[in-house]
């Protein structure tokens, strides 16, 4: 128990002086390896990580990355908000409603939360700036919004916790859809009374006629992830043959249905689709090398054994893991809102 305690306290040390957090997940691990081990345990080193990154389901993930960033390139992100300020523009605070809606709809095709700010943020924080809403409120918005990909299916941490669990994903993915509209909701809601409170502005009235005319402009968007999830939800393909399916499916409506995917524009999505995967596999990798060692040292069974002493009641254990996962999620957070900045 005290090895993971220093563990975590050197973790944390390294991610307060900026270094991001796979690199310190990486320092900790490759030291602690080389004190305990000594300077044999090297080449066992660079296997662990090879092998942490290289887990077959982990091909989804640059699969749906790349997906992700073709659509954002198509034109689809500019068609989902048009039809979501359509829907949510006429309340009060819409643009914050239309940033949730539009994030639900594209959290359905990238699964990854940093596609979504990178692909909607670029457009509604300025809009919303524009139109009188604080800054913070707007950052706010946009960021909660993102983390709708997370749960929503297709999500990519999903899919890294389904191959370090060993468990299935497409079970996890079905898990995920009604606790993602019960949080969509929740945002609406928390969006509805602060819109009210800082009585920010409504935008076009509600018009039938303009929702049914973006909705069909944005009806590709929404036959999507109908056939990528419905494929995966149906047994016809896997998790990761269905990122494949995106991936085809997202250049098919780019380059022949919306005709607004050029070289240039391929290019650079595939540019921002593999820094994207760089980041994120480098933090699977390092995330084996650091498990690998607490493994050895028993960190878990440690850790297990400390809970079930201090308590045995279930409710108590999910509260506790919930506290753990909410001071995590603010070094997460801080780190990954670092990289979309830079």
């Amino acid at each position: 128990m005290g090895i993971m305690l220093l563990l975590f306290a050197a973790v944390l040390a390294l991610v307060l002086v900026n270094v991001p957090i796979a690199v310190s997940l990486g320092i900790v691990a490759i030291v602690a390896m080389l004190v305990s081990h000594g300077l044999d345990s090297l080449p066992n080193m660079a296997l662990v990580i090879y092998n942490g990154a290289t887990n077959f389901p982990l091909l989804a993930i640059p699969l749906f990355i790349l997906a992700g960033a073709i659509m954002n390139a198509s034109g689809i992100s500019r068609r989902l908000i048009a039809f979501a300020s359509a829907l949510f523009g006429w309340v009060r605070g819409g643009l914050a409603h239309v940033s949730i809606g539009a994030s639900l709809f594209f959290a359905e095709i990238s699964g990854s939360a940093v596609a979504d700010v990178a692909a909607l943020g670029s457009i509604l924080i300025p809009g919303m700036k524009a139109k009188g809403y604080p800054s913070a409120f707007a950052a706010a918005a946009m960021s909660s919004a993102a983390t709708l990909a997370v749960i929503i299916p297709p999500s990519i941490p999903m899919i890294l916790y389904a191959v370090m669990a060993e468990t299935s994903v497409v079970q996890l993915f079905v898990a995920g859809i009604v606790p993602g509209l019960i949080g969509a909701a929740g945002l609406m809601g928390t969006a509805t009374f602060l819109a009210r409170r800082y009585n920010l502005p409504r935008e076009d009235k509600f018009s039938i006629k303009r929702v049914a005319s973006t909705g069909r402009d944005a009806l590709w968007a929404f036959l999507l992830p109908i056939i990528i999830l419905g494929g995966i939800f149906g047994g016809w393909v896997t998790a990761t043959e269905g990122a494949a399916l995106a991936v085809v499916a997202a250049l098919f409506v780019g380059l022949v249905i919306y005709r607004e995917l050029d070289v240039k524009h391929l290019r650079a999505a595939v540019m921002e689709g593999g820094v994207q995967t760089a980041v994120v596999m480098l933090l699977v990798a390092t995330s084996a090398l650091l498990g690998t060692y607490l493994t050895e040292v028993q960190a878990p069974q440690a850790l297990a054994k400390a809970v079930s002493d201090f308590t045995s009641n279930k409710w108590v254990v999910l509260a506790l893991l919930n506290v753990l996962f909410l001071f995590l999620g603010m070094f997460l957070q801080r780190r990954s809102s670092w990289s979309c900045r830079s």
